[in-house]
Protein backbone atom coordinates (compact mmCIF):
# COMPACT_ATOMS: atom_id res chain seq x y z
CA UNK A 1 0.00 0.00 0.00
CA UNK A 2 0.92 3.69 -0.31
CA UNK A 3 1.98 5.98 2.27
CA UNK A 4 3.66 9.29 2.76
CA UNK A 5 6.79 9.17 4.53
CA UNK A 6 9.05 12.24 6.06
CA UNK A 7 12.59 11.77 5.86
CA UNK A 8 13.93 15.00 6.67
CA UNK A 9 14.13 18.62 5.82
CA UNK A 10 12.34 18.65 1.94
CA UNK A 11 12.65 14.76 2.02
CA UNK A 12 8.81 14.03 1.68
CA UNK A 13 8.42 10.53 -0.45
CA UNK A 14 5.70 8.10 -0.99
CA UNK A 15 6.53 5.11 -0.41
CA UNK A 16 5.48 1.22 -0.48
CA UNK A 17 4.50 0.02 2.76
CA UNK A 18 3.13 -3.08 4.89
CA UNK A 19 -0.43 -3.86 5.00
CA UNK A 20 -0.53 -3.32 8.79
CA UNK A 21 -2.19 -6.13 11.09
CA UNK A 22 -4.52 -4.95 13.83
CA UNK A 23 -3.23 -6.73 17.25
CA UNK A 24 -5.81 -6.53 20.40
CA UNK A 25 -7.72 -3.55 20.84
CA UNK A 26 -6.96 -2.31 17.83
CA UNK A 27 -9.04 -1.86 14.50
CA UNK A 28 -7.75 -1.40 10.72
CA UNK A 29 -9.26 1.90 8.93
CA UNK A 30 -8.94 2.05 5.37
CA UNK A 31 -8.18 5.69 4.95
CA UNK A 32 -10.02 7.36 2.08
CA UNK A 33 -8.64 11.50 2.82
CA UNK A 34 -6.32 12.99 4.93
CA UNK A 35 -5.91 16.54 5.46
CA UNK A 36 -2.61 18.07 4.95
CA UNK A 37 -1.79 19.92 8.75
CA UNK A 38 0.52 22.96 9.15
CA UNK A 39 2.44 20.86 11.52
CA UNK A 40 2.51 18.76 8.18
CA UNK A 41 4.02 21.04 6.44
CA UNK A 42 6.77 22.08 9.20
CA UNK A 43 7.89 18.73 9.29
CA UNK A 44 8.13 19.16 5.59
CA UNK A 45 9.54 22.44 4.71
CA UNK A 46 11.35 22.38 8.38
CA UNK A 47 12.30 18.94 9.74
CA UNK A 48 10.14 19.59 12.63
CA UNK A 49 7.56 21.45 14.24
CA UNK A 50 8.18 23.85 17.31
CA UNK A 51 10.73 22.53 19.39
CA UNK A 52 9.69 18.95 18.23
CA UNK A 53 12.45 17.31 15.64
CA UNK A 54 12.15 13.81 13.35
CA UNK A 55 14.68 11.87 14.28
CA UNK A 56 13.53 9.13 12.04
CA UNK A 57 11.51 8.51 8.83
CA UNK A 58 7.88 9.02 9.69
CA UNK A 59 4.26 8.32 8.53
CA UNK A 60 2.55 11.83 8.33
CA UNK A 61 -0.64 12.50 9.05
CA UNK A 62 -3.26 13.15 11.80
CA UNK A 63 -6.21 14.32 10.12
CA UNK A 64 -7.88 10.89 8.77
CA UNK A 65 -11.46 9.18 7.77
CA UNK A 66 -12.29 6.36 6.15
CA UNK A 67 -13.98 3.00 6.66
CA UNK A 68 -13.89 0.14 9.04
CA UNK A 69 -11.70 -3.35 7.60
CA UNK A 70 -11.23 -5.56 10.29
CA UNK A 71 -10.50 -5.61 14.56
CA UNK A 72 -8.05 -7.25 16.50
CA UNK A 73 -9.04 -9.63 18.78
CA UNK A 74 -11.01 -8.69 21.68
CA UNK A 75 -11.72 -5.33 19.90
CA UNK A 76 -15.03 -3.95 18.65
CA UNK A 77 -16.68 -1.02 17.33
CA UNK A 78 -18.54 0.48 14.49
CA UNK A 79 -19.59 -2.54 12.16
CA UNK A 80 -16.92 -3.37 8.98
CA UNK A 81 -17.99 -0.90 6.45
CA UNK A 82 -18.93 1.89 8.70
CA UNK A 83 -17.46 5.44 7.45
CA UNK A 84 -15.44 6.57 10.53
CA UNK A 85 -13.43 9.51 11.85
CA UNK A 86 -10.24 8.47 13.61
CA UNK A 87 -9.65 11.06 16.54
CA UNK A 88 -5.83 10.76 16.34
CA UNK A 89 -4.81 10.85 20.16
CA UNK A 90 -3.84 8.07 22.76
CA UNK A 91 -3.68 9.98 26.17
CA UNK A 92 -2.10 7.59 28.77
CA UNK A 93 -5.35 8.02 31.16
CA UNK A 94 -2.95 7.98 34.55
CA UNK A 95 -1.42 11.02 34.83
CA UNK A 96 -2.25 14.23 36.75
CA UNK A 97 -3.58 16.15 33.72
CA UNK A 98 -5.47 12.91 32.46
CA UNK A 99 -6.91 12.41 36.09
CA UNK A 100 -7.54 16.26 36.02
CA UNK A 101 -9.74 15.73 32.90
CA UNK A 102 -7.06 17.73 30.40
CA UNK A 103 -6.32 14.43 28.44
CA UNK A 104 -5.14 16.92 25.59
CA UNK A 105 -2.11 18.23 27.45
CA UNK A 106 -1.51 14.49 28.91
CA UNK A 107 2.92 14.05 29.78
CA UNK A 108 2.42 10.62 27.97
CA UNK A 109 0.20 11.00 24.90
CA UNK A 110 0.36 9.24 21.53
CA UNK A 111 -0.52 11.33 18.73
CA UNK A 112 -0.66 10.29 15.26
CA UNK A 113 2.02 11.83 12.86
CA UNK A 114 4.10 13.06 15.68
CA UNK A 115 7.54 13.67 16.56
CA UNK A 116 6.73 14.69 20.24
CA UNK A 117 7.99 11.28 21.34
CA UNK A 118 10.59 8.92 20.74
CA UNK A 119 10.21 6.28 18.76
CA UNK A 120 8.00 8.33 16.68
CA UNK A 121 4.18 7.76 16.37
CA UNK A 122 3.27 6.68 12.98
CA UNK A 123 0.62 8.82 11.46
CA UNK A 124 -2.45 8.15 9.14
CA UNK A 125 -1.02 8.85 5.51
CA UNK A 126 -1.35 4.89 4.29
CA UNK A 127 -3.79 3.61 2.31
CA UNK A 128 -4.61 1.50 5.56
CA UNK A 129 -3.71 1.90 8.82
CA UNK A 130 -3.95 0.48 12.63
CA UNK A 131 -5.51 2.40 15.53
CA UNK A 132 -6.81 1.88 19.22
CA UNK A 133 -11.03 0.71 18.85
CA UNK A 134 -11.54 3.15 20.99
CA UNK A 135 -10.57 5.68 18.74
CA UNK A 136 -12.87 5.60 15.66
CA UNK A 137 -15.82 7.76 15.58
CA UNK A 138 -18.95 6.66 12.94
CA UNK A 139 -20.23 9.69 10.90
CA UNK A 140 -23.44 11.20 12.30
CA UNK A 141 -26.03 11.01 9.50
CA UNK A 142 -25.56 13.51 6.27
CA UNK A 143 -21.86 13.71 7.09
CA UNK A 144 -19.96 13.01 4.24
CA UNK A 145 -16.38 11.64 4.33
CA UNK A 146 -15.12 14.34 2.40
CA UNK A 147 -16.41 17.07 4.58
CA UNK A 148 -15.69 14.92 8.12
CA UNK A 149 -12.00 15.15 7.11
CA UNK A 150 -12.34 18.54 8.80
CA UNK A 151 -13.03 16.85 12.04
CA UNK A 152 -9.29 16.80 13.63
CA UNK A 153 -8.62 20.80 12.95
CA UNK A 154 -12.30 22.14 13.55
CA UNK A 155 -11.70 20.15 17.09
CA UNK A 156 -8.64 22.39 17.99
CA UNK A 157 -10.80 25.20 16.67
CA UNK A 158 -13.73 24.18 19.08
CA UNK A 159 -11.27 23.86 21.92
CA UNK A 160 -9.67 27.09 21.51
CA UNK A 161 -12.87 29.15 21.75
CA UNK A 162 -13.58 27.04 24.81
CA UNK A 163 -10.25 27.85 26.22
CA UNK A 164 -11.40 31.72 25.80
CA UNK A 165 -14.64 31.54 27.99
CA UNK A 166 -17.67 33.35 27.32
CA UNK A 167 -17.80 34.41 23.26
CA UNK A 168 -21.90 34.52 23.01
CA UNK A 169 -22.68 38.07 21.90
CA UNK A 170 -18.77 39.27 22.54
CA UNK A 171 -16.51 40.32 19.56
CA UNK A 172 -14.14 37.69 18.90
CA UNK A 173 -10.71 38.80 16.90
CA UNK A 174 -8.92 35.99 15.09
CA UNK A 175 -5.27 36.77 14.16
CA UNK A 176 -4.40 34.85 11.02
CA UNK A 177 -7.10 33.39 7.86
CA UNK A 178 -5.29 29.58 7.44
CA UNK A 179 -7.26 26.80 7.93
CA UNK A 180 -7.79 26.89 11.84
CA UNK A 181 -7.70 30.33 11.91
CA UNK A 182 -11.04 29.97 9.37
CA UNK A 183 -12.28 27.21 11.57
CA UNK A 184 -11.97 29.16 14.50
CA UNK A 185 -13.94 31.57 12.59
CA UNK A 186 -16.68 29.06 12.87
CA UNK A 187 -16.15 27.72 15.92
CA UNK A 188 -16.93 31.22 17.50
CA UNK A 189 -19.52 31.68 15.33
CA UNK A 190 -21.02 28.40 16.10
CA UNK A 191 -20.85 29.16 20.11
CA UNK A 192 -22.66 32.38 19.27
CA UNK A 193 -19.93 35.20 18.99
CA UNK A 194 -22.00 38.39 17.78
CA UNK A 195 -18.98 39.84 15.30
CA UNK A 196 -16.44 37.81 14.17
CA UNK A 197 -13.07 39.71 12.96
CA UNK A 198 -10.10 38.33 11.00
CA UNK A 199 -6.84 39.57 9.85
CA UNK A 200 -3.92 38.61 7.52
CA UNK A 201 -2.00 39.51 4.72
CA UNK A 202 -3.72 37.87 2.07
CA UNK A 203 -6.52 38.75 0.01
CA UNK A 204 -7.42 34.66 -0.82
CA UNK A 205 -6.88 33.58 2.91
CA UNK A 206 -9.47 36.53 4.02
CA UNK A 207 -11.62 35.15 1.48
CA UNK A 208 -11.53 31.84 3.49
CA UNK A 209 -12.39 33.15 6.59
CA UNK A 210 -15.72 35.12 5.05
CA UNK A 211 -17.00 31.77 3.61
CA UNK A 212 -16.75 30.42 7.02
CA UNK A 213 -18.56 33.24 8.77
CA UNK A 214 -16.25 35.90 9.26
CA UNK A 215 -18.26 39.64 9.76
CA UNK A 216 -15.41 41.70 9.02
CA UNK A 217 -12.10 41.36 7.06
CA UNK A 218 -8.87 43.60 7.87
CA UNK A 219 -5.56 43.48 5.92
CA UNK A 220 -2.88 42.90 8.37
CA UNK A 221 -0.16 44.49 6.04
CA UNK A 222 -2.64 47.76 5.25
CA UNK A 223 -2.42 50.36 8.10
CA UNK A 224 -5.34 52.13 6.30
CA UNK A 225 -7.69 49.49 5.97
CA UNK A 226 -11.06 51.03 7.58
CA UNK A 227 -11.35 47.82 9.48
CA UNK A 228 -8.60 48.88 12.35
CA UNK A 229 -11.32 51.55 13.28
CA UNK A 230 -13.79 49.16 14.68
CA UNK A 231 -10.72 46.80 16.34
CA UNK A 232 -10.46 48.90 19.43
CA UNK A 233 -11.01 46.46 22.66
CA UNK A 234 -12.09 43.18 21.03
CA UNK A 235 -13.82 41.30 23.98
CA UNK A 236 -11.63 37.86 22.71
CA UNK A 237 -8.84 37.68 20.54
CA UNK A 238 -7.16 34.19 19.40
CA UNK A 239 -3.52 34.10 17.58
CA UNK A 240 -4.19 31.25 15.15
CA UNK A 241 -0.89 32.52 12.52
CA UNK A 242 1.95 31.03 14.88
CA UNK A 243 4.10 34.44 14.39
CA UNK A 244 5.24 36.92 17.17
CA UNK A 245 3.71 39.60 15.13
CA UNK A 246 0.29 38.39 15.36
CA UNK A 247 0.46 37.78 19.41
CA UNK A 248 1.46 41.52 19.48
CA UNK A 249 -1.56 42.11 17.20
CA UNK A 250 -3.98 40.42 19.75
CA UNK A 251 -2.51 41.79 22.77
CA UNK A 252 -2.88 45.54 21.60
CA UNK A 253 -6.37 45.52 20.46
CA UNK A 254 -7.81 43.17 23.49
CA UNK A 255 -9.90 44.89 25.84
CA UNK A 256 -8.44 45.79 29.28
CA UNK A 257 -8.94 42.16 31.36
CA UNK A 258 -9.38 40.76 27.97
CA UNK A 259 -8.36 37.28 27.02
CA UNK A 260 -5.85 36.44 24.60
CA UNK A 261 -5.71 32.45 23.27
CA UNK A 262 -2.46 31.60 22.13
CA UNK A 263 -3.29 28.46 19.44
CA UNK A 264 -0.34 29.39 16.72
CA UNK A 265 2.25 27.34 17.34
CA UNK A 266 5.01 29.83 17.48
CA UNK A 267 8.71 29.13 15.83
CA UNK A 268 11.02 27.51 18.49
CA UNK A 269 12.60 29.77 21.20
CA UNK A 270 12.02 32.29 22.53
CA UNK A 271 9.04 34.62 21.38
CA UNK A 272 9.06 38.24 22.17
CA UNK A 273 5.79 39.65 23.17
CA UNK A 274 4.16 42.89 24.77
CA UNK A 275 4.38 41.17 28.29
CA UNK A 276 3.98 44.66 29.99
CA UNK A 277 0.59 44.58 28.68
CA UNK A 278 -0.66 41.95 29.85
CA UNK A 279 0.45 43.01 33.49
CA UNK A 280 -0.78 46.64 33.32
CA UNK A 281 -4.50 45.38 31.53
CA UNK A 282 -4.70 42.29 33.59
CA UNK A 283 -4.99 40.25 29.76
CA UNK A 284 -5.78 36.72 30.03
CA UNK A 285 -2.77 34.90 27.94
CA UNK A 286 -4.25 31.35 27.89
CA UNK A 287 -2.64 28.68 26.49
CA UNK A 288 -4.84 25.75 23.44
CA UNK A 289 -3.16 22.81 22.25
CA UNK A 290 -5.27 20.02 20.58
CA UNK A 291 -8.38 19.00 21.98
CA UNK A 292 -10.26 15.98 23.71
CA UNK A 293 -14.19 15.95 24.02
CA UNK A 294 -14.22 18.69 21.03
CA UNK A 295 -14.12 15.92 18.53
CA UNK A 296 -17.67 14.33 18.73
CA UNK A 297 -18.99 17.88 18.84
CA UNK A 298 -16.65 18.72 15.73
CA UNK A 299 -18.29 15.60 13.94
CA UNK A 300 -22.22 16.69 14.89
CA UNK A 301 -21.24 20.54 13.96
CA UNK A 302 -19.74 19.07 10.44
CA UNK A 303 -23.22 17.31 9.77
CA UNK A 304 -25.26 20.16 10.67
CA UNK A 305 -23.17 22.78 8.36
CA UNK A 306 -22.89 22.25 4.58
CA UNK A 307 -20.56 25.71 4.39
CA UNK A 308 -17.43 24.18 5.86
CA UNK A 309 -17.49 22.19 2.42
CA UNK A 310 -16.19 25.56 0.78
CA UNK A 311 -12.56 25.28 2.92
CA UNK A 312 -11.99 22.56 1.34
CA UNK A 313 -9.78 23.87 -1.48
CA UNK A 314 -8.22 21.36 -3.20
CA UNK A 315 -8.44 16.92 -3.16
CA UNK A 316 -5.18 15.47 -4.46
CA UNK A 317 -4.07 11.83 -5.23
CA UNK A 318 -1.93 10.34 -2.99
CA UNK A 319 0.63 9.25 -5.48
CA UNK A 320 1.24 13.29 -5.91
CA UNK A 321 1.21 14.24 -2.00
CA UNK A 322 4.19 16.49 -2.97
CA UNK A 323 2.76 18.80 -5.29
CA UNK A 324 -0.39 18.58 -3.20
CA UNK A 325 2.31 19.79 0.18
CA UNK A 326 2.98 22.57 -2.12
CA UNK A 327 -0.40 23.57 -3.09
CA UNK A 328 -1.10 23.18 1.12
CA UNK A 329 1.81 25.97 1.92
CA UNK A 330 0.49 28.26 -0.76
CA UNK A 331 -1.92 29.92 0.89
CA UNK A 332 -2.40 32.61 -1.83
CA UNK A 333 -4.13 29.37 -3.72
CA UNK A 334 -5.69 26.90 -1.13
CA UNK A 335 -7.46 26.87 2.57
CA UNK A 336 -7.16 22.76 3.20
CA UNK A 337 -5.73 20.45 1.22
CA UNK A 338 -6.72 16.65 1.57
CA UNK A 339 -4.99 13.51 0.40
CA UNK A 340 -7.08 10.81 -1.61
CA UNK A 341 -6.27 7.30 -1.12
CA UNK A 342 -9.16 6.17 -2.43
CA UNK A 343 -7.24 4.70 -5.58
Amino acid sequence: MLGCVIHGQDDLRVEELPVPVPGAGQALVAVRYGGVCGSDLHYWRHGGVGDFRLKEPMVLGHEVVGTVVSYGDGASGPATGTAVAVHPATPCSVCPECADRRRNVCRDTRYLGSAARFPHVQGGFAAQVVVPADQLRPLPVGLDLRRAALAEPLSVALHAVRRAGEVAGRHVLVAGAGPIGCLVVAAAKAAGAERVTVTDLLPTALEYARIAGADSLVRADDPDDAGWRRLSEVDVAVEASGVAAGLDTCLRLVRRGGVVVQLGMLPPGLSPFAGNLVVSREIELRGAFRFDGEFDAALELLAAEGSFDGLVSAVVPVREAESAFALAADRSRSCKVLLDFGG
